[in-house]
């Protein structure tokens, strides 16, 4: 069982920017960035294939959130800039190993990962 731990979150106001972090304690190939507002389904937000380092991105985040790695500190990284209010959401990494970057890249919905952290809460006020 691979264990993941989110930190980061907070309130911040429409314009601003936060940077979440998922330290695991072991590494797997395909790492994803999740969030869930209250009423909605968890949706995926970013998920790095990081066998190729290559990155994924929902339409309504891409271009303002950067998924990264650092595998010499066990980390998975969130930087989300120009934060709107609809960003409000509980935000959770996701972490599995998978055959290919075409499992990664379809890989959207909660049960294509097998691991996950406990979530941490990003609050955006307009």
């Amino acid at each position: 069982q691979v264990q993941l731990v989110e930190s980061g979150g907070g309130s911040v106001q429409a314009g601003g920017s936060l940077r979440l972090s998922c330290k695991y304690s072991a590494f797997q190939n395909c790492m994803g960035w999740f969030r869930q507002a209250p009423g909605n389904e968890r949706e995926r937000v970013a998920a790095i294939y990081t066998s190729a380092d290559r990155t994924y991105y929902a339409d309504s985040v891409r271009g303002r959130f950067t998924a990264s790695h650092d595998n010499a500190k066990d980390t998975l990284y969130l930087q989300m800039n120009n934060l709107k209010p609809e960003d409000t959401a509980m935000y959770y990494c996701a972490t599995d190993n998978v055959r290919s970057d075409t499992y990664c890249y379809t890989a959207w919905r909660q049960a294509d990962f097998a691991n996950w952290g406990q979530g941490t809460q990003v609050t955006v006020s307009s």
